[in-house]
């Protein structure tokens, strides 16, 4: 699987974002999810989708302002991101992992095997 992370940049608090995350060679249910690291600061998990798209996790920072979702072809996971505040800047990685559950998501960084390449998201006070 390969995983293409896309759509970062550098913007003002208050203002929106979309990372998107294009997944090819694809043969089998997957669930992805996003992390972010920030300089000095261990991985974490932001928001995670199972393959149906019926559940989502988010992390406690996160929740209310960003929303994960698949495209219509289950390719393609997409992160909007509103409110962005300045603890919020971090390199964003997609990652995802087979699976035989399509309602299960996974939300800790050993749980997946393919990473995209990150996506920088900065977030100027």
């Amino acid at each position: 699987v390969q995983l293409q992370a896309s759509g970062g940049g550098l913007v003002q608090a208050g203002d929106s974002l979309r990372l998107s995350c294009a997944a090819s060679g694809i043969t089998s249910m997957y669930a992805v999810s996003w992390f972010r690291q920030a300089p000095g600061k261990e991985r974490e998990e932001v928001a995670s989708i199972s393959w149906s798209g019926d559940n989502a996790h988010y992390a406690d920072s996160v929740r209310g302002r960003f929303t994960i979702s698949r495209g219509h072809g289950k390719n393609t996971v997409n992160l909007l991101m509103n409110s962005l505040k300045p603890e919020d800047t971090a390199l964003y990685y997609c990652a995802a992992r087979s699976t035989f559950h399509p309602d299960s998501v996974y939300v800790c960084p050993s749980d997946f095997k393919s990473w995209g390449q990150g996506t920088q998201v900065t977030v100027s006070s």
